[in-house]
């Protein structure tokens, strides 16, 4: 037998101390999260609007699950369907300015599936090096040739994709990038994509029901143009969970055709679009983002002598720098009654590590106010 062992328990490599990762149980109470019996303000949500808790998105779910129970059952294509999915996905195209979209389960399984379906290793994809998680997995599986420019650079963007002339071509972006909060220039991405003929895939999930003309989102002004392909998420400013894609009708057909992470999963449950109808109506009435907008402009005046990242959304990224100074600072802000995990690497790049700040809807002035006074009392 060889000496080397092969069991479960010795399979991975060990993880530094200040690098693992753990998933502590909680509970959360509307703004509140209960860890350990503490109960904290939560300032590491994505739930912008707040909407997470709204009673009419529970009362929604209710019905529904009352009248088709909790799972789907199977996935979309075998007797997983719901007529109110149809129904979400002929009101979010339509609220979006696009022909058509498709529901997943999750942004995840969105892109990744995405990409596999639109590029193949005779595909050659552009993209920006602060991508998230699932673009960057969504390359690597499809096997395109990947060709990344430095962080919001578009002049190299220009530069590669006048150097690289495959016949088919893809850029591919965050629209808000979720660990600095910046934006990407959607509009110069979408001119690119033409003077280059090429795709672009734009993955907007922190931005759509936030920010944007009606507060669709960063493409509001050019959604359901034909070279355009985009992203979103119901498990963000909708308070769901499940993600959609839109595009033009022949192009989400082709994907009800060969999307394989929407063709092997199972359906949402129904309770789901159920919930996500009635969020979609709250999202038009404008005002849970005016009071988001009114908190976020708290905060940076709170906070200007602080060394945050610009960022005019509600992702406020504080750079620490060292792993476990990082961890040192959460734990302080923890003490002190609030929720914000340090991000280090390899979610972020190496010496980055940070404080992650989300601003929800649903956040008090005083909440804002008592959080800027303990990060300066940090620092």
């Amino acid at each position: 037998m060889s000496g080397t062992s092969h069991n479960s328990r010795q399979w991975f490599d060990s993880t530094a101390q200040d690098r693992q990762r753990r998933f502590a149980a909680s509970s959360q109470q509307g703004i509140h999260i209960i860890l350990a019996g503490q109960s904290l303000v939560n300032f590491a949500s994505n739930d912008y609007l707040g909407l997470r808790n709204h009673p009419q998105l529970k009362e929604a779910a209710i019905d529904a699950i009352q009248k088709d129970g909790m799972g789907s059952g199977a996935s979309r294509l075998v007797s997983g369907d719901h007529p109110q999915l149809h129904q979400l996905e002929e009101e979010i195209a339509t609220w979006k300015g696009y022909e058509s979209s498709l529901i997943v389960g999750s942004g995840m399984l969105a892109n990744i599936g995405l990409i596999q379906a639109l590029a193949d290793r005779h595909t050659h994809v552009f993209c920006d090096k602060l991508n998230h998680a699932s673009l960057v997995d969504g390359v690597r599986l499809s096997g395109a040739k990947a060709h990344r420019f430095a962080h919001r650079d578009y002049d190299k963007l220009s530069a590669l994709l006048g150097k690289n002339t495959a016949k088919k071509r893809i850029i591919i972006s965050d629209g808000v990038f979720s660990m600095d909060g910046d934006c990407a220039g959607v509009p110069e991405l979408l001119s690119q994509a033409e003077t280059h003929d090429t795709l672009l895939l734009l993955d907007d999930a922190h931005g759509i029901g936030c920010m944007g003309k009606g507060y669709r989102g960063l493409s509001y002004d050019i959604a359901g143009h034909d070279r355009l392909v985009e992203v979103g998420t119901f498990g963000k400013a909708f308070g769901g969970y499940g993600a959609f894609i839109l595009g033009t009708h022949e192009f989400i057909e082709g994907l009800r055709q060969c999307l394989r992470t929407m063709i092997y999963s199972t359906a949402l449950p129904a309770a789901m679009p159920a919930a996500m109808l009635a969020s979609l109506k709250l999202i038009q009435t404008g005002s849970l983002q005016k009071r988001l907008q009114d908190n976020i402009q708290l905060f940076r005046n709170q906070t200007a002598e602080l060394n945050l990242l610009p960022s005019k959304t509600a992702i406020q990224a504080l750079v620490i720098g060292n792993d476990g100074d990082a961890l040192s600072a959460s734990k302080t802000l923890r003490d002190t009654g609030f929720f914000i995990p340090a991000i280090r690497p390899p979610t972020v790049p190496e010496g980055t590590s940070r404080l992650r700040i989300t601003l929800s809807a649903a956040h008090s002035p005083e909440q804002i106010e008592d959080l800027a006074i303990a990060l300066k009392a940090l620092l």
